[in-house]
């Protein structure tokens, strides 16, 4: 008896979206092995002090570090290194970054308005939350925002997940799954009660939509990396100013 088609396809589909999300898990593998490890020896060896500023900027960078070793592995062993989509930048491409970045900071406040009209808000990601001098920290990772949060989680969301489930489905499902996993990404990392924690990942995986669109759209993974690392950078910028 002959196997049955659709069900071959079936399993080829699924299989690639679990694959792409494998990749997820993979990557928090590899980040959790580097950062707290590489954050300790670095105020062993008296670089940083443990508990301050400097100690939490090396184990955020450092986790990022392990995203990029673990998309790295990831595309070796598979041999999909088609999956990441990446070129210099554009003019047009360079717009879009700016106008991006602009756009997605003007929907968050527009969204935490929408909420508090509601009697609703959103938990806090303690990503936000300094562990000494504030100041030094916020300049610190607007910095980072640019050149390693927004790109890498980029890198690995948008290139490898959405890219991955976009060789089983159409765009729009593509994108839908990988921002719905970049939403629930961000939940552990949220405090606040359980409303506010999945308003909050609500918010996220609006936000990644419109990053994989970006991504959709020209093809190129450092545009929704530079929007990202902009909106963030932007949201560090008025937490600066806060803190002043």
């Amino acid at each position: 008896m002959s196997d049955d088609p659709l069900a071959g396809v079936i399993g080829r589909r699924l299989f690639r979206v679990a694959s792409a999300l494998f990749a997820i898990v993979f990557a928090f593998l590899v980040a959790g092995a580097i950062s707290a490890p590489g954050a300790d020896l670095a105020a062993s060896l008296g670089l940083v002090a443990e508990g301050s500023t400097g100690y939490q900027l090396t184990q955020t960078v450092l986790q990022f570090v392990g995203f990029v070793v673990a998309v790295a592995g990831y595309l070796a062993i598979t041999d999909e290194w088609g999956l990441v989509r990446l070129s210099r930048p554009t003019a047009r491409e360079a717009a879009i970054i700016v106008g991006g970045g602009i756009v997605l900071f003007g929907f968050q406040y527009g969204a935490l308005f929408a909420l508090d009209q509601v009697g609703l808000s959103t938990g806090q990601n303690q990503a936000v939350v300094p562990a000494g001098d504030p100041v030094v920290y916020y300049l610190a990772m607007i910095a980072v925002s640019l050149a390693v949060v927004g790109p890498v989680e980029e890198l690995l969301f948008r290139g490898v997940v959405q890219g991955g489930i976009r060789r089983a489905f159409d765009a729009v499902p593509a994108v839908l799954v990988a921002s719905l996993a970049f939403g629930l990404i961000h939940l552990p990392a949220v405090s606040g009660t359980p409303v506010e924690r999945w308003a909050y990942v609500g918010v996220v995986v609006v936000l990644g939509s419109v990053l994989g669109a970006l991504y959709e759209w020209t093809d190129n993974v450092l545009v929704p990396g530079l929007v990202h690392g902009i909106y963030n950078a932007v949201t560090y910028v008025v937490l600066l100013a806060q803190a002043i």
